[in-house]
């Protein structure tokens, strides 16, 4: 069985009994727990191709997912996770008590019971520029493209030279890409006022931002330049997905080749960065320390870094956490040099690949009050990510 990370790695054990069997006949999924500790906002994900469905007999598309319990359908999301235009991935959250599982059936639902909203989205922003963005009820980022780096290659006003990634400082749980932008840009207010839902004031420059990726070579840091191509796999209710592909760069020398695919589920302030790269067998992530009046947070043992600072007129947390056993070493990197200063986690480069999450919380959207409590969600997480839910389908 195909299985894919969702918002935490998933532990899934197949058993296909009768896969010859029609739709028509139950299906279930037994999610286990074995944390002492209750969970939610994990996204389970199951191959539908490894469920025994006769696809030709199945409207996938309506897929759903029943408490057995409580008798009441999940919200799920049906993707094409690989853009062959087949649909071949089921996602759903379950929420699973301490030291329990709980039961679920694959059901059909009716097209009044599917739920459609983009709450998890992403898209090209071709009207400022061309920036990628993307959110889900708790935060929101967008990073920088083609157009606004040769605009400052050229010398014209506007443009963004920087791989960094931003952070829109939302404290809503309703979708706000497209209305900031559109006040930006269409009306005399801006997103960088706070009205009532958050703002645009989180400074990013040549820094690393919120998970940015850099390659050290000696006791100095290389970065790409802007995003060369973008592909936005799916948007949906549980997760958005989608590609970032760069130019490759040179680190002294050495050729960096550097594809990140980039998803964010629903409930997590932490996206999730899998990045394809070559030339290198370590990569490091990055969190600006903006002024460098900030507290740096850093645990080896759960494998998470985490930056703690005043920020205008209230607090912001930053945070990266990798699988463990990933994380050989972190640097908390000053310099006079402008915006250049940032904490590394360095990440060792497996199969040209990289995986882990960077998110951040800002104190004004009433999520986290103090560093600690920001601490404590990253140590949760990691937690998560290291002991993930195991899940039988039957």
């Amino acid at each position: 069985m195909r299985v894919n990370s969702a918002f935490l790695s998933l532990v899934v054990v197949l058993f296909c009994f009768g896969c010859a069997e029609k739709a028509a006949e139950k299906q279930q999924i037994v999610v286990k727990n074995t944390l002492n500790s209750d969970r939610s906002s994990e996204t389970v994900s199951l191959d539908l191709n490894s469920l025994g469905f006769d696809v030709e007999a199945v409207d996938l598309g309506a897929l759903g997912v029943l408490d057995i319990e409580t008798q009441k359908p999940l919200v799920v999301q049906v993707v094409d996770s690989d853009s062959d235009g087949t649909l071949d991935m089921l996602l759903f959250q379950p929420e699973v008590k301490a030291l329990s599982e709980k039961t679920f059936e694959i059901i059909q639902n009716d097209s009044t019971s599917t739920m459609t909203e983009e709450r998890c989205y992403s898209r090209f922003v071709p009207e400022r520029t061309d920036d990628y963005a993307w959110e889900n009820n708790r935060v929101a980022f967008r990073t920088y493209g083609p157009t606004a780096q040769k605009m400052v290659e050229d010398g014209v006003k506007g443009g963004t030279l920087s791989s960094g990634i931003d952070a829109w400082l939302k404290r809503v749980d309703y979708p706000i890409i497209n209305k900031w932008y559109k006040k930006e840009l269409e009306t005399d207010g801006s997103y960088h006022k706070d009205t009532g839902e958050g703002l645009d004031n989180f400074h990013v420059g040549p820094s690393r931002g919120v998970g940015g990726t850099a390659v050290k070579v000696d006791t100095n840091y290389y970065t790409s330049r802007n995003y060369a191509s973008w592909k936005t796999l799916y948007n949906g209710p549980i997760r958005t997905s989608f590609i970032l592909t760069y130019a490759t760069w040179d680190a002294a020398g050495n050729q960096i080749s550097e594809e990140k695919h980039i998803s964010l589920d629903y409930g997590s302030n932490l996206s999730r960065f899998e990045i394809k790269v070559k030339g290198t067998d370590t990569l490091s992530a990055g969190l600006t320390l903006h002024e460098k009046n900030g507290e740096v947070g850093i645990n080896e043992e759960e494998s998470w870094i985490s930056y703690w600072e005043p920020h205008e007129d209230s607090e912001l947390g930053t945070g990266i956490v990798v699988p463990k056993g990933t994380m050989i070493g972190h640097e908390h990197y000053v310099t006079n040099r402008n915006d250049e200063s940032n904490l590394f986690a360095h990440l060792k480069v497996e199969n040209q690949k990289v995986l882990y999450y960077a998110g951040f919380s800002w104190k004004k959207s009433g999520q986290f009050q103090t560093k600690k409590a920001w601490d404590d969600y990253l140590s949760d997480f990691a937690e998560k990510l290291n002991s993930p839910l195991e899940v039988v389908v039957k």
